[in-house]
């Protein structure tokens, strides 16, 4: 087909709001803008999503993406993450590394600071605009005819991971409550400001961006606790290449389209505060106040607080197994209400369920990849030790607010005793509490585990904490190749 120009008129000349404060920054964000923390946390992030993608990339639901995906073939732009072929085309690369990334929910979470936004209920920040620019790395680096540097990498994840996380504060957090889940949908977002950043789009172009991915942001809780669920992550990295790419062949857009009368905050919230966040983006970025978490757990981050608080007080006591009659954990609403499994019966279902989540601490002493199976959800072990665990909401708790995450936890033992210990605010994996390096490239060992030899996942944790300073970024698909596809 020949090339056809659009007769539509540009609307970036009577651009304003959110979607030109979002478009202004990804245009003009560079690396040398990231001051040297923000630079170290963007590190750790980017080490954190290649290992919960790595991960994922063996989940049992990607084999039915990866069968769909081949089928559709087309053009050969960009390695699937973790396979040696076959290549397929940049979207489909990046639905492929979005859904791996999410399919363990093991990735980090954005924390709020806007007024009454619940903590922790924002989005998964790092998967969706580090998928977005694994996938076009490749097509990039064939447009300028030289590799991709680590530090351009950089400069397009952190625009994205920004882009996202300001567009997250300013929605309203009704827009979650009523069911909307927001890494599928505020993800785009993300994944397309990513996207328009390591193209090169000019303002002009870069505004489109985030205008056609309104359009284009979906993702409901519904599907909590089975494979849709990362596909919402997949699907938001998918859209935001998608976006940014016709936004490259000059696809036409509302201007309005992010917090106009009819634009996303409104519909999806309803309604939003885009004045929050319009004058502050990167200035700071979001990674760096007020943070990100970096789980410890592949589970939701308003489990955490009460899974750590149980396995504390379990060492603390010298508690065994055995010894356990009866689990009860109080907590609000904001804790209580997106995990929703009385009993799991899965692994899907395992990370919805206190029950199950609380099991694993009390059998295991830990929850991580090897527990996160479902062998172990479904033995009887495991299904015993979920009937002795019960929830309770409790009013109190309620009252403190959702500023942050609360819960106490209640154990009543075989021999009659009741020893309670309340969740700690600054729980593991917390900007408060952050994993130490070591911490982190233990839980790379953890995914990788089965995947890479010890020499690999060596190589990887080194390449991404100096990242800035990789020649070739496409190096990646390398080194976290695990099988041949």
């Amino acid at each position: 087909m020949t090339s056809m120009q659009t007769t539509t008129p540009d609307p970036w000349a009577d651009l304003s709001g959110l979607t030109a404060a979002a478009a202004g920054f990804i245009a003009r964000h560079r690396f040398d803008d990231l001051d040297a923390t923000t630079l170290q946390i963007a590190r750790r992030c980017l080490l954190d999503g290649l290992a919960v993608m790595l991960a994922g990339s063996d989940q049992p639901g990607m084999a039915p993406l990866f069968a769909h995906l081949t089928q559709q073939g087309g053009a050969p732009q960009a390695p699937l993450l973790g396979l040696a072929g076959p290549d397929l085309p940049a979207p489909a690369a990046a639905l492929w590394a979005g859904t791996a990334g999410h399919a363990t929910d093991w990735d980090d979470t954005q924390l709020a600071e806007g007024p009454g936004r619940p903590y922790g209920l924002l989005m998964h920040p790092t998967v969706p605009p580090l998928a977005a620019t694994l996938a076009l790395t490749p097509m990039v680096a064939t447009g300028q005819r030289r590799p991709v540097s680590g530090a351009q990498f950089l400069a397009a994840f952190t625009a994205g991971f920004e882009t996202g996380c300001k567009i997250a504060e300013a929605i309203a957090p009704e827009h979650y409550m009523r069911g909307f889940h927001t890494s599928g949908t505020i993800g785009t977002f993300a994944a397309a400001g990513a996207a328009a950043n390591l193209l090169g789009l000019d303002a002009a172009q870069t505004a489109r961006a985030p205008g056609i991915a309104a359009s284009m942001a979906s993702g409901i809780r519904a599907n909590f606790g089975t494979m849709t669920k990362p596909l919402h992550v997949g699907r938001a990295a998918e859209n935001g290449v998608t976006a940014a790419l016709l936004a490259r062949h000059g696809w036409s857009f509302n201007p309005e389209a992010l917090d106009g009368r009819w634009g996303y905050l409104a519909i999806a919230g309803p309604g939003g505060e885009p004045a929050l966040v319009r004058d502050r983006f990167g200035a700071p970025h979001s990674m760096l106040s007020p943070g990100v978490s970096i789980k410890p757990y592949p589970s939701g981050v308003l489990t955490h607080p009460s899974m750590d608080a149980l396995l504390f007080l379990m060492r603390d006591a010298g508690l065994r197994p055995a010894d356990i009659a009866q689990v009860r954990l109080c907590a609000g609403s904001n804790v209580l209400g997106p995990i929703r499994f009385r009993i799991a019966r899965t692994e899907l279902e395992g990370k919805f369920s206190f029950a199950f989540l609380l099991s694993a601490i009390l059998l295991r002493g830990r929850a991580g990849k090897a527990e996160f199976t479902d062998d172990f959800v479904s033995s009887p072990e495991c299904q015993a030790m979920q009937a002795r665990i019960e929830t309770a909401f409790d009013q109190g708790i309620e009252d403190f607010g959702w500023d942050r995450i609360r819960s106490r936890v209640e154990v009543t033992t075989t021999d009659g005793r009741t020893l309670i210990r309340w969740a700690d605010e600054a729980y593991r994996g917390s900007p408060r509490n952050p994993l130490s390096d070591a911490d982190l490239a233990a839980k790379f060992a953890d995914c990788a585990e089965g995947l890479l030899d010890a020499d690999r996942q060596a190589r990887v944790v080194a390449a991404a904490m100096a990242f800035d300073r990789e020649p070739d970024a496409a190096r990646l698909f390398t080194l976290l190749r695990w099988q041949a596809g």
